[in-house]
């Protein structure tokens, strides 16, 4: 097979495919009863012209035939008036007229039975027409009713053209949204690790205001520890007592207690 011979090959394929696809069938009923509705005024005219044709030749044998009758008239006046020569002539007119008036008549009778079949196949099609219309409207019907059935459950089971494209639009829609939600929680994640800034924050970009807070939280967190290994209450530093228990000014008291005993002796 030749180059053009597949080129030709598949336009003729992906036409006939665009084309039942375009196709309606409904539509194309309609045209076809209309093509038989022209058929059938065709023959109609048909049987108009030659019953007119019929009625033409049949005018023309009675015209034909009342001129004969006249000259035969003619010729019987002209034999009661002894004028043999003019019934001889009128005989002889009268003679070619009877042979056109046959020949007229064989016309007329030709014409007779054509119309006859033609008024016979304008009745046989006319029922046909008929029927085909029936059977179309019928068909129409159908097809409707199946087309509409056919978009029903397409709509029902989401296989439909239109059903397809709006379920592959929730679809993107859903995927959208579980990729917006990946990234917030990874934005999230990373905010609270510190690898990323919270913007809304006032000291966001601040670094030396974060390097304070964070010696302010180990401060206090030596100086909870500090007081946990001393086990000492806030009550009793509050009192005045140092880490190990002893209230400030005791050493003092106690030394002047020992001067005085020194001195008694």
């Amino acid at each position: 097979m030749s180059m053009w011979q597949r080129i030709s090959l598949i336009f003729r394929s992906k036409a006939n495919k665009a084309l039942d696809r375009a196709e309606d069938p409904r539509e194309t009923l309609d045209y076809s009863y209309q093509r038989q509705l022209d058929l059938l005024a065709q023959v109609r005219r048909g049987v108009a012209d030659v019953a007119t044709s019929r009625k033409r030749v049949e005018l023309q044998v009675n015209q034909l035939q009342a001129q004969s009758d006249k000259l035969q008239g003619q010729a019987e006046q002209a034999i009661t008036a002894n004028r043999e020569d003019l019934a001889r002539e009128a005989l002889t007119r009268k003679s070619g007229l009877t042979s056109q008036i046959t020949d007229l008549k064989t016309q007329q009778a030709q014409l007779q039975g054509e119309e006859e079949k033609l008024t016979l196949a304008q009745q046989r099609l006319s029922a046909k027409v008929e029927s085909f219309r029936t059977r179309k409207e019928t068909i129409k019907a159908t097809y409707t009713a199946a087309e509409a059935q056919t978009k029903i459950n397409e709509a029902m089971s989401g296989i439909g053209e239109e059903m397809g494209d709006v379920g592959m639009a929730i679809q993107r829609a859903e995927d959208k949204t579980a990729q917006m939600q990946a990234r917030a929680g990874a934005i999230d994640e990373l905010i609270a690790s510190g690898a990323l800034d919270d913007a809304s924050s006032l000291n966001n970009g601040d670094d030396i205001s974060r390097e304070l807070e964070a010696m302010s939280s180990h401060s206090e967190v030596e100086a909870e520890l500090a007081r946990l290994k001393g086990g000492s209450t806030p009550q009793a530093i509050e009192g005045g007592q140092d880490s190990s228990g002893i209230l400030e000014g005791e050493p003092q008291a106690q030394g002047q207690a020992s001067g005085e005993s020194k001195e008694a002796p």
